[in-house]
């Protein structure tokens, strides 16, 4: 068990925690399969999963007893009888991330007080350690591989589901292990969808198309949107991207430790204030990211995060119009005590692709 998981249960005087999100999961045992739990109690370590994974998890994870919980009625039978004997008061569980049922299956099978808490292991991985620093440098290099590659694809025909199929395929030929991870690739008034589905609708002269994507590197994630125009940009499209492009700027240049997050949400609002096109734009403008492609901090109006050294974060604000289309430009930044570091290196100018 990690010091700073020890630390925290001390602090928050947790004797047992039952920890049952998946990312936490993995961050705190290194276990990377999607059905597994952990049981944290006065120093000892359990790993319950299912008779699939019983091996690996016991070949590939150091610290932890492997419990098959199918020996049992249930996980929530299985976490009874780990804990009996142990004398405790309460188990805390984590409140966002458990199922109805399994919350209902503790309850009947735990004499003692269930604790919900919320956020405490995300705190922890919001801080990346040097190790998973390096992962996501790495995950933010294939990324730029991968878009460096996809411009050559991008003409006159191509539907935005090839275009994403061949950006995917890209992703994982440079080494991105992300499973489940889909990018976003759509195309002229399309673009105004902020999570679109890429369809069927074919690529035409003068669209902008908008990627938004990200590889994996040993579970770690990067996550990069760009903006580029199929042949000459229009005066409009000239104008939105610059727009963007300085937002995203004064993003960077505001981005610091002990920084508020909703201050670098203020920034981003600088190049649009005074522009028809505020009224467009999108509160989520950021948002960490590690084993998760969504994590803490996130920077938004509302947002009560303050960013430390260590976090790693993206930048990505746009505008989008709809029934028109829209621009995003995003970028992954390392939060320093000095400033930050942009960690993807692909060009932020305004790119037009010529057949």
């Amino acid at each position: 068990m990690s010091k700073d998981i020890q630390q925290m249960m001390v602090e928050k005087g947790i004797e047992a925690f039952f920890v049952s999100q998946i990312h936490n999961v993995r961050y705190l045992s290194g276990y990377k399969s999607d059905d597994a739990y952990l049981l944290l109690v006065r120093g000892k370590r359990y790993l319950l999963t299912d008779p699939r994974y019983v091996e690996e998890a016991s070949d590939n994870t150091k610290g932890y007893q492997t419990i098959n919980w199918r020996n049992y009625n249930s996980v929530g039978c299985a976490v009874a009888d780990l804990i009996s004997g142990e004398k405790l008061k309460s188990l805390h569980f984590e409140e966002n991330n458990i199922s109805f049922d399994l919350f209902n299956q503790l309850q009947k099978e735990i004499d003692v007080k269930l604790t919900p808490i919320e956020g405490a292991v995300e705190d922890l991985r919001s801080v990346k350690n040097i190790d998973e620093i390096a992962c996501l440098r790495k995950a933010c290099e294939i990324g730029d591989r991968a878009f460096n590659q996809i411009l050559e694809d991008i003409e006159v025909g191509i539907t935005e589901r090839q275009l994403s199929a061949k950006l995917g395929y890209y992703l994982k030929n440079e080494g991105s292990d992300a499973r489940g991870y889909e990018n976003i690739t759509l195309s002229g008034a399309r673009t105004s969808l902020l999570h679109g589905i890429p369809s069927d609708k074919k690529i035409e002269e003068g669209d902008l198309i908008l990627m938004d994507f990200g590889a994996g590197y040993q579970g770690y994630l990067s996550d990069m949107s760009r903006t580029v125009v199929l042949g000459r940009a229009t005066e409009k499209q000239r104008e939105m991207y610059a727009i963007i492009k300085k937002s995203e700027e004064d993003m960077i240049a505001s981005v610091r430790a002990g920084v508020d997050a909703k201050n670098t949400y203020i920034a981003s609002l600088k190049a649009m204030e005074s522009t028809k096109y505020k009224k467009y734009h999108y509160n989520g403008v950021g948002h960490g990211i590690g084993l998760a492609v969504h994590e803490k901090p996130f920077i938004g109006p509302k947002s009560e995060d303050r960013f430390v050294a260590n976090n790693i974060i993206t930048l990505e604000p746009g505008i989008y119009i709809p029934k028109w289309g829209g621009v995003r430009i995003e970028d992954q930044v390392l939060v320093t005590n000095e400033g930050c570091e942009v960690l993807t290196k692909s060009p932020r100018n305004l790119i037009e692709i010529s057949n």
